[in-house]
């Protein structure tokens, strides 16, 4: 697939009909015998002359987060008040990033995922909710933050780049499917839910025959 300058969601579908497919698919559950604690995180998609892009960030270098100095999507854990995970993802992009979302820009959500931190599972599940905004919006970094970025997703999804991280623990290696965009390697919880998004946009783009586009 090439961006078209037409709709600027390439390689995605425009919002209103990727809300359609984000409603209709049956997401994955992870149930709270399994993992009960919670979190949620904001995937931030607009559209460009070049195609959609997602938002991504870079947590700041900090004791006791597990995933310190990562790239990620805004988002974390929930908190009583929040009501719902919903909540939570617009609770956490406002705190984060300082982005006002509206629950009325929220397309959908996209499966659950389980946590994982130094080669561990943790009793954590994260949701990923899917949000479009029509403009590039004005960030207000907060100390969780160092940095914000907005991913291409018409490269990406052409696998211009993919790059392999080398993971390191307790002496052993492996290596774990990446993308690297301007210095930044995307990797782990935040490429499996990207992957899920793109994978989603490839189906239905192939199913009535843009995929050559």
């Amino acid at each position: 697939m090439t961006p078209q300058a037409d709709d600027g969601w390439a390689p995605l579908r425009p919002a209103d009909r990727l809300r359609a497919l984000l409603h209709a698919r049956q997401v994955t559950q992870i149930p709270a015998l399994v993992a009960p604690r919670r979190a949620a995180v904001a995937a931030v998609l607009r559209p460009d002359v070049m195609g959609a892009h997602v938002l991504l960030m870079r947590r700041a270098e900090r004791p006791g987060d597990r995933w310190s100095g990562q790239i990620s999507m805004p988002g974390g854990m929930a908190d009583p008040s929040d009501g719902d995970l919903l909540t939570t993802a617009l609770r956490e992009a406002r705190e984060e990033l300082g982005l006002a979302l509206q629950p009325s820009q929220a397309l959908g959500r996209l499966d659950d995922q389980i946590a994982m931190a130094k080669g561990r599972i943790l009793p954590l599940a994260i949701t990923p909710y899917v949000f479009a905004v029509d403009h590039v919006p004005t960030l207000s970094l907060n100390h969780e933050a160092t940095t914000a970025f907005w991913l291409p997703l018409a490269p990406l999804l052409r696998g211009e780049l993919n790059a392999v991280h080398r993971y390191s623990l307790g002496g052993l290696g492996q290596d774990l499917p990446a993308w690297r965009y301007e210095g930044h390697t995307i990797w782990g919880l935040t490429h499996r839910m990207l992957s899920k998004l793109m994978e989603i946009a490839a189906a239905d783009a192939g199913a009535d025959g843009r995929g050559g586009r």
